[in-house]
């Protein structure tokens, strides 16, 4: 444009020069803001890149009128599948990525008017993501998520056993398992070597109500199987055991170390020992979820199922298996799908 009317201007090198560079810096300016609103991808475009669904409901598994407390429920579930910190190295970019998603998810359905705005008309207000460091989104993460201690979670398992809401877990898992202990043992929180005759006979309850259907493998379940998920689970018992007498140990190495950095001050120390006993206890955990949680495929949350269209169920009913091919489908205490 500036050279459409250069001949108007007055006619000096300087003058030709300068709007030779100015019109090269113009397009230069251009190309690059061309290039920013062609990659730059809208929060919305976001969740469909990385969880294969525009639907934030959908997404996170929610109801159109979730409450506040159920939103934050789903969006811990789902971060904690992608935080940071939880995942191997190479996964960490993407990870990174899909947790600054869903952090802003959740912002904007605890928010009454962003929430309002995409309810209307589908749209997520994007002006405010002047800073989408990865570190703001952490600490929105642990301000929402404050750390969980051993005490608590002692509490919370007095509480659990026995309830109301381990009937419901234990009967999901009997039926999602088929029966199968192993299964049981994985999905049932709490649950140890040491409470499979209380829960059995809770099971056997059920099936001679006729709640729950018999499976053999539960009520039959043969010795050789039993025998080698008691084993594991005395050897996992045993390395936990180390972990923490390891972490222990430290502990109280460095309780000393403090007593003498703060001149015998009890009350400093105290109030530092707290605080790094809930570290080493997060600590402790993500070391024993890296080692054994991997191998509970049926817990982890395939977004890609997002992408995939429904398929009509076959109305065929599938043949009656026999006993022996119902156990040959059962692997390290899994139930093959």
């Amino acid at each position: 444009m500036l050279c459409k009317f250069s001949k108007h201007l007055i006619r000096t090198p300087a003058t030709a020069t300068l709007l030779h560079r100015f019109g090269a810096f113009c397009a230069c300016v251009c190309g690059t803001i061309a290039k920013i609103l062609k990659f730059a991808m809208s929060t919305l475009e976001l969740c469909e890149k990385f969880f294969g669904t525009r639907d934030v409901y959908k997404l996170m598994s929610l109801e159109k009128a979730a409450s506040e407390k159920e939103v934050k429920k789903a969006y811990h579930k789902l971060s904690l599948l992608v935080h940071p910190d939880r995942v191997p190295e190479e996964q960490k970019a993407e990870a990174t990525e899909k947790f600054k998603v869903l952090s802003k998810l959740y912002q904007v359905l605890t928010d009454t008017q962003k929430r309002a705005l995409y309810d209307e008309q589908g749209i997520i207000d994007d002006d405010d993501d002047g800073d989408s460091k990865l570190s703001s989104w952490l600490e929105l993460w642990s301000k929402i998520f404050k750390p969980i201690t051993e005490e608590e979670i002692n509490t919370y398992e007095k509480e659990y056993i026995g309830s109301e809401l381990e009937c419901t877990d234990i009967k999901k898992a009997y039926l999602g398992g088929k029966g199968c202990i192993n299964y049981l043992m994985n999905h049932v929180p709490f649950m140890k070597v040491e409470d499979e005759p209380r829960i059995q006979k809770i099971v056997e309850g059920w099936i001679a109500a006729g709640e729950v259907p018999e499976y053999k493998i539960f009520t039959e379940e043969p010795a050789a199987k039993r025998k080698k998920r008691h084993q594991k689970y005395a050897r996992e018992s045993k390395e936990a055991k180390v972990i923490k007498e390891r972490i222990d140990r430290k502990q109280k190495e460095k309780d000393e170390q403090d007593m003498e950095a703060n001149g015998g001050d009890l009350q400093q120390m105290i109030l530092a020992r707290r605080n790094q006993r809930e570290s080493n206890f997060s600590s402790m955990m993500d070391r024993l979820m890296e080692k054994y949680g991997g191998e509970d495929d049926d817990d982890i949350v395939d977004f890609s199922a997002f992408e995939k269209k429904s398929k009509k169920k076959s109305a065929k009913k599938p043949a009656q298996q026999s006993p022996a091919k119902k156990l040959r489908g059962i692997k390290n205490g899994r139930v093959k799908k």
